[in-house]
C-alpha cells in the first residue's frame, strides 16, 4: 500500500512507529527539536498566520463539548478498492465519481456502484508500490466540453510524469492520446507528492516531493532551480517557449530566479493539498520527518514564492542536520501535531456540502497510521484544531485520501473503502 500517505521505506524507526501505534498514542508527547542558534533568529522573524493552531492542555475538553453539540458521521458508499488512493467528480458528471488506483486504473463510481469498465488504464506505463504508482488526476474545468484530463505518475524508471489524455466517448479515455507535459528525475523511491489540481485561476497546481531519502540530502526543497519539493503552476491552455504548456505571469521565478514552474516551496512530501471552493485559499497536507506533521495555508492569490521551510524546519522547529534558508523567510503552517498522535498526515479539503451542516466551513484532514480526524475553521485565523475522531460511526485506518464530489460532497477513503460525510 502506499508509504507516499507518507511513510518512509527508507526509515526503520519510522516504519517501527507505525507497527506500534497503539502505543505511540499514549505518549504523553515528544520533545520539541531544540532551535539552532542561527536559524532561531530566522524563526523568530517567519511570517505567520496571527493565530497558529496548536495543541494544548484544555483540547480534549474542547473536543468533548464540540462533539455533543453538531454530530454528523461517516457512512460507507463501497468497498473492495483494494489500492485505491483518490477520489474526485468531474464537471459535468453530477451522478458519478472516479476512483484512482495506485497501480496504474481509474474506475467509475455511478450512484456507489462501480462499473464494469476502466475509465483509464495506464498500468502498463507505471511502477506502483510503496510511495509509487498512479498518484493523482485532474480534470480540466471545460472537460464536459473537451474531455482533457491530467495524471501524475511513476513511470517504470522511477521517474515523475505529468501527462494529459483526452476521452473517448463517455466512459474511456482514449490510450493513445496521451501528451507528457513534465517528466522529473527522482533520485530515490519516495517522496513522489503526485497530487494533481486545478486552482480558482484556472491553472493546473502539481505537488512533487523532495525526491525522497531521509531529511533532504539534495537540499532540493530549499533549491528554486529544482522542481522537487515544490508546488508547481502551470497554464495548460497555452505554451511558453518550447514547453508544451505556458508559464503563468504570475509565477514568482517567471522572470528568473529559479525554475519558473514553481509556485511554492520549501515542502517534503506534500500529500494531498486542496482550494476551498468559496474562498479560494490553498491548503497543504505536508508529511514530516520523524517529530511533526504539518498543514501549510496560503490565502487565495498570496501563495506565489512562499517558503514552508523544510529542510531548515520541521513544522515550526529547526530540523537537525538542515540546509539554509533560501529567499523569503518561510511560513510558518497553521495546525502540526506530533507522532504522539500520528505519524504521516493526509491533507483534506474544507467542507462545502450540504450533507454534513456541522461541517460547513471546516477544513478535514486526517493521519494515514492512526485513522484521526481534525477538523479547523476555514480561512487565514483556523484557531485550534478540533478533534473529531469520536464523533464518527466507524474507525478510520489508513486513511490514504479525502476526495471532493462536484456538488461539494466530502468523501474519504480508508482501509480499501470508500466514505461519505453526511449528518
Amino acid at each position: 500500500m502506499l508509504g507516499g500517505a507518507g511513510l518512509e521505506q527508507r526509515d526503520p524507526a519510522r516504519l517501527a512507529r507505525r507497527a506500534s501505534v497503539r502505543l505511540m498514542r499514549r505518549h504523553v508527547g515528544i520533545a520539541a527539536l531544540a532551535s539552532a542558534l542561527a536559524l532561531g533568529a530566522v524563526l523568530a522573524g517567519a511570517t505567520a498566520p496571527s493565530a497558529l493552531a496548536s495543541e494544548g492542555p484544555g483540547e480534549e475538553a474542547r473536543e468533548r463539548t464540540e462533539s455533543a453539540r453538531a454530530p454528523f458521521r461517516v457512512t460507507r458508499v463501497t468497498g473492495g478498492l483494494r489500492d485505491a488512493l483518490y477520489v474526485t467528480g468531474a464537471p459535468g458528471e453530477a451522478s458519478r465519481l472516479f476512483v484512482v488506483r495506485q497501480s496504474g486504473t481509474v474506475r467509475i463510481l455511478q450512484r456507489g456502484r462501480l462499473t464494469g469498465r476502466l475509465f483509464l488504464n495506464v498500468s502498463g506505463l507505471v511502477r506502483s508500490g510503496g510511495e509509487q504508482g498512479l498518484l493523482g488526476l485532474a480534470f480540466h474545468p471545460g472537460y464536459a466540453r473537451n474531455g482533457r484530463i491530467f495524471v501524475n505518475y511513476t513511470d517504470r524508471g522511477g521517474d515523475t510524469v505529468v501527462a494529459e489524455y483526452r476521452r473517448a466517448g463517455r466512459n474511456r479515455v482514449n490510450p493513445s492520446s496521451a501528451r507528457v507535459l513534465l517528466r522529473i528525475a527522482q533520485p530515490f523511491s519516495n517522496h513522489n507528492g503526485g497530487h494533481l489540481a486545478f486552482g480558482p485561476d484556472g491553472m493546473l497546481y502539481i505537488a512533487v516531493g523532495d525526491g525522497g531519502s531521509s531529511g533532504d540530502p539534495g537540499r532540493n526543497a530549499q533549491d528554486r532551480g529544482s522542481l522537487l519539493g515544490k508546488i508547481l503552476r502551470i497554464d495548460v491552455d497555452s505554451r511558453t517557449g518550447g514547453r508544451p504548456y505556458g508559464i503563468p505571469s504570475g509565477n514568482p521565478f517567471a522572470s528568473g530566479g529559479g525554475r519558473p514552474e514553481v509556485y511554492a516551496y520549501g515542502l517534503r512530501n506534500p500529500w494531498r493539498f486542496s482550494f476551498d471552493r468559496k474562498r479560494g485559499d490553498l491548503w497543504i497536507g505536508d508529511v514530516g520527518q520523524n517529530r511533526v506533521e504539518e498543514i501549510d495555508f496560503a490565502r487565495k492569490g498570496r501563495g506565489a514564492g512562499l517558503n514552508f521551510g523544510w529542510n531548515a524546519f520541521e513544522g515550526r522547529s529547526a530540523f537537525a542536520g538542515a540546509g539554509a534558508l533560501q529567499g523569503r523567510a518561510p511560513t510558518r503552517p497553521v495546525a502540526q501535531y506530533t507522532h504522539a498522535r500520528g505519524c504521516s498526515v493526509t491533507g483534506g479539503y474544507v467542507y462545502r456540502g450540504s450533507r454534513a451542516p456541522a461541517l460547513r466551513g471546516r477544513y478535514l484532514y486526517a493521519d494515514y497510521c492512526t485513522g484521526e480526524l481534525w477538523s479547523m475553521r476555514a480561512g487565514p485565523r483556523p484557531g485550534t484544531p478540533r478533534r473529531e475522531t469520536g464523533r464518527l460511526n466507524v474507525r478510520l485506518r489508513t486513511v490514504t485520501s479525502f476526495g471532493e464530489s462536484t456538488g461539494g460532497d466530502l468523501y474519504v477513503i480508508s482501509g480499501g473503502a470508500l466514505y461519505r460525510f453526511t449528518r
